[in-house]
């Protein structure tokens, strides 16, 4: 479990991504090389996962975002596991979901502009299996987009 300095190094770390692990260690107080078996451990235990860069899609020219609701056929009993193999290959569709209820995935799909989503949706989307029923939500605005954690 947690103590608070791993507490307090997850803190500043997620205020501050960028920080090295010796900035991160002087900043909780401690020697690099603690702060580095700490980072360790957690990593291994999965707590923290990747330290990658996000990408600024509409830097790049992708101005569209758009969410789908699907809903799977479900009367074959592979219909989620072929879908979401085929969903992967699709390299416009930035994320998959999976849920319970009514909706069984969204994807998020971006797009140049709505001429490029129309190719995308009906030659990549609309040709995915199994599905029953999709439902498109047009991205506005991202209001928040924030995964820090109160620690």
């Amino acid at each position: 479990m947690l103590d608070d300095l791993d507490r307090r190094l997850l803190r500043y770390w997620q205020a501050e991504p960028s920080l090295s692990p010796g900035e991160l260690a002087q900043r909780c107080g401690m020697t690099a090389g603690k702060a580095g078996r700490r980072i360790a451990r957690m990593e291994e235990e999965g707590i923290i996962q990747g330290l990658g860069r996000d990408v600024n899609w509409s830097a790049l020219g992708y101005a569209v975002e758009v969410s789908l609701r699907v809903t799977l056929d479900k009367t074959q009993g592979n219909a989620f596991d072929v879908f979401l193999a085929e969903a992967r290959q699709v390299p416009e569709v930035i994320e998959i979901q999976t849920f319970l209820g009514r909706v069984d995935v969204r994807l998020s799909v971006i797009a140049r502009d709505m001429a490029h989503y129309q190719q995308i949706y009906r030659a990549r989307i609309l040709t995915l299996p199994h599905i029953a029923d999709i439902e498109a939500l047009m991205h506005v605005a991202r209001i928040k987009a924030d995964e820090v954690l109160p620690l």
